[in-house]
């Protein structure tokens, strides 16, 4: 099965959806690598703020961020060749890289994933996973704690 690496321009946690203000084409790509993960796909991702070496020590990724600085971000390389930089991909162009069909993702599914680890969801509740695996909690009730926010 196919392989993608993700270099992300330098963003506050591994998939750049925390915080209050959550910018839902970030959502939709992670929810886009949560999907292809599903399907078999290896994918890993990697932060400029927290792995510059892995930019340092991929050539083409280090030539993009040398002729093009950080608007080259993101680099998304399939099986080692570079698929897309500056952008990030659709699913669509996702599959196609590696080979296999797509379902559209359901409404339900698009909501859920563009859930943050902080951010609270419609209800004003936050997602059990940001208060150690205990029942939602309103967001008044609680500060958020963690290391992006």
């Amino acid at each position: 099965m196919s392989t993608i690496h993700v270099f992300d321009p330098a963003m506050c946690c591994s998939t750049g959806i925390c915080g209050p203000a959550i910018d839902p084409q970030l959502a939709r790509f992670a929810a886009d690598l949560d999907w292809l993960k599903g399907q078999g796909v290896l994918v890993e991702r990697f932060n400029l703020s927290q792995q510059p070496g892995a930019f340092a020590e991929d050539a083409a990724v280090k030539a993009a961020l040398e002729s093009g600085g950080e608007a080259s971000l993101p680099v998304v390389k399939v099986d080692g060749e570079v698929k897309s930089s500056g952008r990030y991909p659709s699913r669509d162009a996702l599959a196609r890289w590696v080979g296999i069909g797509v379902v559209a993702p359901t409404p339900e599914g698009a909501k859920a994933s563009s859930a943050s680890c902080c951010a609270p969801g419609e209800d004003g509740s936050l997602p059990a996973s940001s208060n150690g695996g205990i029942s939602p909690v309103r967001v008044s009730e609680t500060k958020m704690k963690s290391g992006c926010c």
